[in-house]
Parts: C-alpha cells; sequence; structure tokens
C-alpha cells in the first residue's frame, strides 16, 4: 500500500492541550495501568511504535519491555517530545525515539513494526478509521494494533454532585466540536472492522479513584484543567460555557474531591487488532 495524502478534513485539534493539569494525569500513566491487555503480547525483539505518545511514559515502559527491540514514539506536538526524550534519558533508555509525525499519514514504510501502539489517541482524530487503516498499513502480518481509548458517557462517580453532570456534558459537546468522539471506547471494535481488520479481541479496562490521595489528584487536576487549560479556552472560544460557568464546574470537582465517600471509575474500551 502506498502511503496517503493528508487532508485537513482528518485532522482533529487536541481538546485538552499541554497544560501542567493535564499532564499531572497523562505522566501518573504506565504500561501496567494503561496497556495491561498487551503486555502479554510483547516480544523482547519486537519494534514498537507508540502513536500520541505524550510525555513518553508509556513508551518509555514499553521499550523497558523489549530490551532487544525498538520503541519509536511519535506525537503531533513538537514541545511534548522533549519532555518524552527526557523521561527516556532519565530512566538510561537507548532502545526508544522520538519523532513528530500524525497518525492519518504516517512517515514509515508498510509493514515497519510488531506492534502499532495507540493510547487515548483516536478519540480526539478527525478520521479514526483512517488511522487505523494507517496503524495497519506500518504494522507486519502476524503483527498487532493496539488501541485504547476511554468512554467519557460511561464514566461513573458517587456521590452525584450535579456539577459533575454538567461537567460532563460540557466536556462531550467541546471534543466533538473539535472533530473528536469522546464516546470513543464503546465504538473500537466497530472501527477496526470498518479499517478492515478481521481478527479483533477487544476487553475493557477502568481507571478508579476513591482513596483521598486519589481523590485529591484527580478532583484537582479536573478543576485546574476546567479554567486554565488549552479545553478552558476553546469552550469559551466555541460559546459552550463562560468563565463563571467554568469556575461552578471545577468547584463541583472541588466539592466532589472532598467527599469521604467518594468514588470515581473511568471505563476504557480495549481492542487487540491481529494484522
Amino acid at each position: 500500500m502506498s502511503q496517503p495524502q493528508q487532508t485537513h478534513a482528518e485532522t482533529a485539534v487536541y481538546t485538552h492541550g499541554h497544560h501542567e493539569s493535564v499532564l499531572r494525569s497523562h505522566t501518573w500513566r504506565t504500561a501496567a495501568n494503561s496497556a495491561a491487555y498487551l503486555l502479554g503480547s510483547l516480544q523482547p525483539h519486537w519494534r514498537i511504535l507508540d502513536v500520541g505518545c505524550g510525555p513518553g511514559t508509556i513508551t518509555a515502559d514499553l521499550a523497558a519491555l523489549v530490551p532487544d527491540g525498538h520503541v519509536t514514539g511519535v506525537d503531533r506536538a513538537p514541545g511534548i517530545l522533549e519532555r518524552a526524550r527526557a523521561t527516556a534519558a532519565g530512566r538510561g533508555l537507548d532502545n526508544v525515539t522520538f519523532a513528530v509525525d500524525d497518525v492519518h499519514a504516517l512517515a514509515h514504510p508498510d509493514d515497519s513494526f510488531d506492534v502499532v501502539h495507540a493510547h487515548q489517541v483516536l478519540q480526539h482524530v478527525g478520521d479514526p478509521v483512517r488511522a487505523l487503516r494507517e496503524m495497519r498499513r506500518v504494522c507486519r502480518p502476524g503483527g498487532v494494533v493496539a488501541v485504547r481509548e476511554s468512554d467519557y458517557e460511561a464514566m461513573t462517580w458517587y456521590p452525584r454532585v450535579p456539577g459533575l453532570d454538567d461537567w460532563l456534558d460540557l466536556y462531550r459537546r467541546v471534543a466533538r466540536a473539535n472533530g473528536g468522539e469522546p464516546d470513543a471506547g464503546r465504538r473500537l471494535k466497530s472501527w477496526a472492522l470498518e479499517a478492515g481488520f478481521t481478527d479483533v479481541t477487544c476487553t475493557a479496562g477502568t481507571w478508579c479513584y476513591s482513596t483521598p490521595e486519589e481523590r485529591a489528584w484527580w478532583s484537582g487536576l479536573w478543576a485546574d484543567r476546567t479554567v486554565a487549560s488549552e479545553y478552558a479556552g476553546r469552550a469559551r472560544a466555541g460559546g459552550h460555557a463562560d468563565t463563571e460557568r467554568l469556575g461552578a464546574v471545577a468547584a463541583a470537582w472541588r466539592e466532589w474531591g472532598r467527599s469521604e465517600d467518594g468514588w470515581f471509575a473511568v471505563l476504557h474500551g480495549e481492542a487487540l487488532c491481529r494484522v
């Protein structure tokens, strides 16, 4: 297959941006808590492409798991790749490299990798089916494309602080206005089949926040993200919410975080797609 040409219709805005409150969450992610469904398939000599690698914490874990192989981490945002390189260097890894790339038109030949992995990427792209086809193109026959996506509508929490219902409605509207699909987790199998995969194994995974430390961390980063990140700017610019409404949503997050019986679960869809 020849490499496809990118068009503007196939891109989408990364709703969250890379504000500190966003990176607070992204740097917490590891292969164990975000890619466990994939780890049993890895071989020490394999070559892995990690699409949308962000600050590189999952990427570095994958590199450590393939000591005789190599991991390439790619992201559309050049700035975040400096953070990723520092992450890998700090762990003394010499089998990982990073580059700017776009999942709609990857700069690699056909059949280049044993694994093509993407965590929380397809929910933000303009054409997730085309992205999966492109991931399939650069994966060798017998290899695996591994994708994991959260599903916002399926997120659930207690107690039912009313302002968090407003948060969920607002986030889903902003994400869709940016060209994304916030309820991507439930759609992975459908997208994979449409992309031409015939051997797809689907599972589900969760993150759960309940201890005082977890509640403070999760509620704090979302409260800050709601008023100070690129997401907040896009919510205002798109006419979805004004500063007062965003402040009320942030206050609701902090109220939930102070609840001794607070509990929050994030559901993810997962798909291992054999090439």
